[in-house]
């Protein structure tokens, strides 16, 4: 008789450990310019090489090279580059502001800003973006969004146009297409595949762009949106954002280490793309291509963008207990600010003096928008919003056993 072989219960490894080096030999890294690009009507089983490659347009010069390299004006590259400075500047603004106790929490999307800013560019007014809290580059990348007004909510102070029901970071911007954000991470992917749906029912010309991280692809939620928008052939994209890290857990947690999350968009009939998410250019075309493809009716697109999150999670966490403090310096997709600047440079486009002026103005901006916003208040002298908003915005006319609730608090 043959013995049984004992089963083992795979538990994953993570590959940062506090003072030791990250091995980064699993990310498969294609050379710039060496990923074809195919037409956006392509079938989906026909991207299944897109989904292990890596789409790079940047080479290690700063030239732009390779069938991806989009037509851009430069013009349109310096806008993207400023909006990046804005996002990383306003963030470490606001950190500070954190710890100085003005606000209760926030979240920075350090090293991570090419991928929101550049695909905001390629959307069109009227799209809807479902996002994470870690897409602010979506908001500061436009011109039609108060910085003031978005440290308001940061600051739970009078001005919060969410009257202090959302956290810090969870803004709402209907206007700039930009949905609630739900700290129930993985539940805005269904959400963004039913409203692409329903846009597509309504015979409407606009998109919805859903947005999740790495470690909350292990989510039913997920995994329930891919199957619809295959079955449906919504008019969505599907952003998985791998910065390696799902809070304090490498990615392997959700399994990317065995292949990539693009592959699971082959896999359930999706077109996807694993793109180099610290490339401004790829960003941007890879973009493009999705959005024409659910544009023009030929379906949903997955694509992963390879980064990696420089910063801590949130202001709640401390990253030195589980990678080593150098990690971003040698991840080996680079800094996407630096990238694009040293494009830009080198097209004549750009340089150091253009650049240290852009970052002064954008400080200076920025340093204005706090002081008028700490001037409605700020969690350091408890100006809130008033008590009285809890009964507005839920019933068309107040039901009188909230009238009483009312009263009854002399509000």
């Amino acid at each position: 008789m043959t013995p049984h072989t004992p089963l083992r219960l795979h538990v994953p490894e993570p590959t940062g450990r506090p003072g030791c080096k990250t091995d980064f030999s699993y990310l498969s890294i294609s050379p710039a310019g060496s990923v074809r690009k195919p037409p956006t009507d392509t079938a989906p089983a026909d991207t299944a090489d897109l989904a292990t490659s890596l789409v790079r347009v940047l080479d290690d010069d700063g030239k732009a090279v390779g069938p991806w390299a989009p037509a851009i004006h430069p013009e349109r590259l310096r806008r993207g580059l400023r909006a990046m400075m804005k996002t990383r500047l306003f963030d470490a603004r606001m950190v500070l502001a954190q710890r100085q106790k003005k606000l209760s929490f926030y979240m920075q999307c350090l090293g991570e800003e090419a991928i929101a800013v550049a695909h905001s560019l390629a959307l069109q007014d009227g799209d809807m973006c479902f996002p994470t809290y870690r897409q602010q580059g979506l908001l500061l990348a436009r011109d039609d969004i108060s910085m003031v007004e978005m440290m308001c909510q940061l600051m739970s102070n009078v001005r919060d146009p969410n009257k202090g029901r959302q956290l810090p970071v969870m803004y709402s911007y209907k206007r700039a297409g930009f949905f609630s954000i739900s700290g129930n991470l993985a539940t805005q992917v269904p959400q963004a595949v039913g409203w692409a749906m329903a846009s597509a029912i309504k015979g409407d010309t606009k998109i919805a762009s859903a947005w999740i991280g790495d470690g909350s692809t292990a989510e039913s939620d997920f995994h329930t949106a891919l199957t619809f928008a295959h079955v449906y052939r919504a008019p969505v994209i599907i952003n998985v954002v791998n910065n390696q890290w799902a809070i304090s857990s490498f990615q392997s947690i959700a399994g990317g280490e065995g292949t990539t999350f693009a592959q699971r968009g082959v896999g359930v009939g999706i077109a996807s793309l694993r793109v180099d998410g610290n490339d401004f250019l790829a960003v941007y075309a890879a973009s493009q291509w999705a959005a024409e493809r659910a544009r023009t009716n030929h379906g949903p697109t997955l694509i992963e963008w390879e980064t990696y999150r420089a910063g801590p999670h949130s202001t709640s966490d401390d990253p030195s207990k589980y990678r080593p403090a150098d990690d971003w310096q040698r991840f080996p997709l680079g800094d996407p600010i630096a990238r694009l600047k040293q494009h830009l440079i080198a097209i004549g486009e750009w340089s150091e003096a253009q650049h240290e002026a852009a970052h002064k103005e954008l400080e200076a901006e920025i340093l204005a928008a706090q002081k008028e916003a700490e001037s409605y208040g700020s969690l350091l002298d408890g100006r809130v919003p008033s008590a009285a908003t809890i009964f507005d915005d839920v019933y068309k006319e107040l039901p009188e056993h909230l009238r009483r609730q009312r009263q009854q608090m002399g509000v």
